[in-house]
């Protein structure tokens, strides 16, 4: 927080924007603070073909989350399947880190896991469209 007038609260965001959000709706809905708990938790989604090993790609991207220096060991990091689709089987990542080290963390993961699931023989897919034709 910047600073609270009479009539607005003004905000400045991590990437250096500033809102100022009348007291009013400051007062009359709910805030989500991410940094309260000293924890916050990093989403990423990963795709993997359907002819690739889901457990050789958990291994490889938790691999890539232990080994990470800010990923936090207090809090288990978590590789598990969320959908299935159009191309792709659709992996969830979720590493916990320290607030400050969040888009540190989220950019890393994403280039080490993705080096590491090709190293692993893992293809990322990009998506396929199959087009029958009738015979005549």
């Amino acid at each position: 927080m910047k600073e609270i007038q009479i009539f607005v609260t003004i905000l400045v965001t991590p990437d250096h924007k500033t809102i100022i959000l009348p007291n009013g709706a400051v007062a009359n809905h709910e805030i989500t603070n991410y940094a309260t708990e000293g924890t916050i938790r990093v989403d990423l989604d990963f795709g993997i073909g359907y002819g690739d090993s889901i457990d050789k790609a958990k291994k490889a991207l938790m691999e890539v989350m232990e080994q990470h220096p800010l990923v936090l060991k207090q809090h288990q990091p978590f590789v598990g399947v969320h959908g299935l689709g159009d191309s792709s089987v659709n992996l969830s990542v979720r590493p916990y880190t320290e607030p400050k080290n969040y888009w540190e963390v989220y950019f890393d993961l994403y280039e080490k896991g993705k080096k590491a699931l090709d190293q692993a023989g893992i293809e990322i897919p990009f998506p396929q469209r199959v087009v029958h034709t009738p015979k005549s």
